[in-house]
């Protein structure tokens, strides 16, 4: 296969993560639905994994991810909000090297349409680690397509303009 050009889709391989104390793979119908999208744009899920609410379990397979160079975005959804064990963006925001503050700006954007001064208590994040983009978000189902619709779908095209993220990330030569 040639060497992808402005013109042509770029497959990514993507891995999602679902962040929840009570979901299991039957049931999490918001990290199913971010595979199915991603495929849908012609992107590779890489690995799905559910992981308790806890800072250290989020971050030792997010770390895991973002070392590993053939994996070049991620997909967090759930414990963005201010529950009890809500912790994503304590775990994730440590280790970025760049914020993408836009993300969660349009993000809460988007969302203020849907549900109204509720979104205020989304804390959707995003941000790069060694080349590596991750988009933070809530845990529903709604949720995740709101920012899988609105930006992150765009960001992850790289025939997308004016710009969009798959330049900056860890792809791969393809041959």
């Amino acid at each position: 296969m040639a060497k992808a050009t402005d013109d042509t889709p770029r497959a990514l391989q993507v891995a999602v993560l679902t962040v929840s104390d009570t979901r299991t793979p039957e049931t999490d119908t918001s990290g199913r639905y971010l595979v199915e999208a991603l495929q849908i744009a012609g992107h590779h899920c890489a690995e799905q994994v559910i992981v308790p609410d806890d800072i250290y379990r989020i971050r030792a397979v997010l770390s895991r991810w973002i070392a590993e160079p053939v994996i070049d975005a991620v997909l967090v959804t759930g414990g963005t909000g201010f529950s009890g064990r809500d912790s994503t963006p304590e775990a994730v925001l440590p280790l970025f090297d760049k914020t993408i503050d836009g993300f969660g700006e349009v993000f809460r954007a988007l969302s203020l349409q849907e549900i109204g001064s509720s979104t205020i208590q989304s804390r959707a994040v995003a941000g790069f680690a060694n080349n590596t983009v991750v988009f933070c978000m809530p845990g529903s189902t709604g949720a995740c397509r709101t920012a899988w619709e609105g930006v992150i779908r765009e960001q992850l095209d790289s025939t997308f303009r004016p710009c969009n993220f798959v330049g900056v990330l860890n792809t791969r030569e393809q041959s």
